[in-house]
């Protein structure tokens, strides 16, 4: 028997002589009694690493999530549970505040919550928060997702681990023909659906309103919220979205290419049955790859420009520098641009060069950066020009712009991911030397948020006034050392990607 199933059996054989429920920070959820822990900010209890799902281990590796097992007694929800397995990482920009410090197990689906349960207060919004980490990699227990503040600020705060990589995202003919429905992968992303169902179920146990439910992720994780929008398993499991940084894609692996994708994975290993793909360790499942969500015509439609499934208020938006990773990012020379340029562009060259103009090599890198982010928030613009054309309902748009201080690093900038420490209002978690300024934005963007999750419109008490989307005159909240609305992009730089779109193919 695997070693942390093992640990969860001894554990409910001591809880009987636990308190009772009755008990500060205890309630009672559907599994048994469970009890919070302080969280280090006043009024706020934690309950770590509870169990939404069984282990998908033995038989259940690569099968949709199952319904948690029960307890007796009360169950003290104080640890981290481990992360889903994964191959641990860090890489500037992202310290260890950004990534996974916990151990691994492919038995990891369960969930972080906190909460200001008070006996008798009205029911307060949820936010179910869901890691990046490209599918590979990233837990719900990562520092800066941490949801004390927002808490404190009255949310209940939720944040999942969902199966990732090859355990998550599998689409193999074998496990296709052993589905009653014919389909697999998606794994991961049916894990985000058994949370939202178990939050529908139990939240109102911790002083949250099962309809109020905000769906946010970042990165991967806003790719999982908007694949959710479109799938029909998840209608009415959340009220609102946030995408920080993804979510935009209307397209996924079809089924047959991410069976065969799959197959091909599978004879990577000297026996490739599927008894003995479920007998490998799950460390052993880390190699190969990547995998991705699937258009299985079951839990995600097939491709296409089709309604979402589920109509909510979305908030969305990116990074000034979501590229600033690459060591190339901003230090382009003036030939090597220009080479570039005249090699990708053809007719319109000439054109981008007038848009971005230089006349050495460190003006040119900062043409380079200011293309790159001009193109990011064309494809924002696009995005959310197609939802509003569909009749969604109302969509708000930002672009984060502050730079985190960071004297040793300053190339890296509004990087990918540097917008989440201030929308959960985390900065003391991280050592920078913050300024008013970062202190001011994380307040203004932490209080809409947690408007938007109350109301499904940010605005309210709390300024400057978001705009929400208009397609006619499209503008965006700027979030930098000011917070102003904007214009997304001068129409003469919208017109001149749009012409790029309709470039043949480069060879």
């Amino acid at each position: 028997m695997r070693p942390r199933v093992v640990a969860r059996l001894l554990a409910l054989a001591l809880v009987v002589s636990s308190p009772s429920p009755a008990q500060a920070g205890a309630v009672q959820i559907e599994s048994g009694g469970i009890e919070g822990v302080p969280s280090g900010v006043p009024g706020v209890l934690v309950f770590r690493g509870v169990p939404y799902a069984l282990p998908p281990v033995g038989a259940l590796r690569w099968q949709p999530p199952q319904p948690p097992a029960a307890w007796s007694g009360v169950r003290r929800a104080d640890g981290v549970a481990p992360c889903c397995q994964q191959v641990p990482w860090s890489a500037p920009p992202w310290t260890a505040e950004f990534v996974t410090q916990e151990r691994t197990s492919e038995d990891c689906l369960d969930l972080n919550l906190w909460t200001t349960r008070a006996p008798g207060s009205a029911k307060r919004p949820v936010l179910v928060w869901l890691h990046g980490g490209a599918l590979t990699g990233g837990s719900g227990a990562v520092a800066v997702y941490d949801g004390a503040q927002l808490a404190r600020r009255g949310l209940v705060v939720v944040t999942v681990n969902y199966r990732l990589g090859a355990l998550g995202f599998l689409a193999h003919p074998g496990l296709s023909a052993e589905s009653p429905r014919h389909v697999s992968g998606n794994y991961g992303l049916l894990d985000c659906i058994a949370a939202l169902q178990w939050v529908r179920r139990n939240i109102a146990a911790f002083g949250g309103d099962p309809a109020r439910v905000t769906l946010a992720g970042q990165s991967s994780g806003a790719d999982l919220a908007g694949a959710l929008l479109r799938s029909p398993l998840a209608v009415g499991l959340f009220h609102r979205v946030i995408l920080m940084s993804g979510g935009a894609s209307d397209g996924y692996l079809p089924l047959a290419g991410a069976e065969q994708a799959g197959a091909a994975w599978a004879r990577t290993f000297r026996d490739s049955s599927l008894s003995a793909l479920r007998a490998l360790t799950a460390a052993g499942t880390m190699v190969g790859g990547p995998f991705g969500l699937v258009a299985d015509g079951w839990c995600l439609p097939a491709n296409g420009p089709a309604a979402p499934a589920s109509d909510v208020p979305i908030l969305f938006g990116l990074t000034a520098d979501e590229g600033s990773s690459d060591p190339t990012y901003g230090k382009a020379t003036a030939a090597a641009y220009e080479a570039f340029a005249r090699s990708s562009l053809g007719a319109l060259a000439d054109e981008a060069l007038q848009l971005y103009p230089f006349a050495n090599d460190e003006q040119a890198g900062l043409a380079q950066k200011q293309s790159l982010r001009d193109l990011g928030l064309f494809w924002t613009l696009r995005w959310a020009r197609t939802r509003a054309a569909r009749g969604h309902a109302s969509l708000y748009a930002y672009y984060f712009t502050r730079g985190i201080p960071w004297p040793e690093h300053p190339e890296f900038g509004a990087f990918h991911s540097s917008d989440v420490p201030y929308a959960f209002a985390n900065l003391r978690l991280l050592h920078r030397p913050w300024q008013e300024a970062d202190r001011r934005l994380s307040e203004t963007l932490a209080a809409y948020w947690v408007r938007f999750a109350r109301t499904g419109d940010p605005n309210g008490p709390v300024s400057p006034e978001w705009p929400a989307f208009d397609p006619g005159e499209p503008r965006l909240l700027e979030l930098g050392a000011t917070v102003t609305p904007r214009p997304f992009l001068e129409p003469r730089r919208v017109e001149f990607y749009e012409k790029c779109l309709a470039l043949p193919p480069r060879e």
